[in-house]
């Protein structure tokens, strides 16, 4: 949908930080990042060759660690491209493609976490019903609509963002395309792309953490209703990693677009968007491994049995 008069490519002005500093910052990330992919196939192969580990549970988050590593392989290797060759340019098509992807998996990753709620309620509130609620069937169908919703969430919006004119300034005040820095830059009207974002955004984003929210509320209302020590230690073992993947996924979402009220990118914006796309998939794995007994006795079989 681009046309002569529209730019070609976009510079991506990065991160704030001074040029000295630029091989440092490299070689944290570009290790954050290889330690992004490899915890996170690592776990995916645990729950793959252990038996044990072919529970709904244990499903979800495999499925979490493939979006965690698509999440920040949309992002950082053309982030540590630009900061390795000094290049800052994307271009338009690749700006586009970038937005799409990142949309995806953003919310692919809100959907399966909502989907890991509901199986840990059900697994505490209704362990008797267990088996017949969360059945293997329920399993794949809550994956496949999450794929579905983020997919057409994603196309919705990039298709929006490609009808925009670009026209003298590209400098992006981003290490990659925000959507939302995107239509700051544009220079056509995005009412309807700001409208679209505020009724899909509320669908995708404050839903999914609305019923997560629920979810835990139910949990603590049972686990209230006959206080125990082996209950609420069974309580925290079975949700507290989850909750503490939501803590990290949720926190800076909603620090930049909810409680931010500056209307310009700026560098707090940026910084804080490190987190969710480097930080966050790359402690997740440790997350769910250094605080599951499940995960730590796969991962010492791994290693006995010499499959490496």
């Amino acid at each position: 949908m681009t046309n002569q008069n529209n730019v070609s490519e976009f510079i991506l002005l990065g991160l704030p930080i001074e040029p000295e500093e630029q091989g440092q910052f490299y070689a944290l990330f570009l290790a954050m990042y290889l330690t992004t992919v490899l915890g996170n196939l690592l776990i995916i192969l645990l729950i793959r060759l252990d038996s044990r580990l072919h529970t709904p549970m244990y499903f979800f988050l495999s499925h979490l660690a493939f979006t965690d590593v698509s999440f920040s392989s949309v992002i950082a290797p053309k982030m540590l491209m630009n900061m390795l060759t000094q290049s800052r340019s994307i271009s338009y098509v690749g700006c586009i493609s970038q937005v799409y992807f990142f949309i995806v998996f953003a919310d692919l990753d809100s959907f399966l976490l909502t989907s890991m709620a509901y199986d840990r309620y059900v697994a505490i509130c209704h362990p008797l019903r267990y088996t017949t609620i969360i059945s293997q069937r329920l399993c794949f169908l809550l994956v496949i609509v999450s794929w579905l919703l983020s997919c057409i969430n994603a196309l919705v919006h990039t298709l929006l963002l490609a009808r925009l004119s670009f026209y003298g300034d590209n400098a992006l005040p981003h290490f990659f395309c925000d959507l939302s820095a995107l239509l700051k830059l544009s220079s056509s009207d995005t009412t309807v792309n700001e409208l679209v974002i505020l009724i899909l955004g509320t669908m995708v984003i404050t839903v999914p953490f609305l019923c997560i929210l629920v979810s835990y509320g139910r949990i603590g209302a049972t686990i209230l209703r006959a206080p125990s020590l082996k209950g609420i230690c069974k309580a925290l073992s079975t949700c507290g990693s989850h909750l503490t993947v939501v803590s990290l996924y949720y926190g800076p979402i909603i620090g930049i677009y909810f409680v931010s009220s500056s209307n310009d990118t700026n560098d707090k914006d940026v910084i804080v968007a490190v987190l969710y796309t480097l930080l966050t998939p790359m402690l997740n794995p440790f997350i769910y491994s250094l605080r599951n007994r499940d995960m730590k006795g796969a991962l010492k079989k791994l290693f006995s049995r010499g499959n490496f």
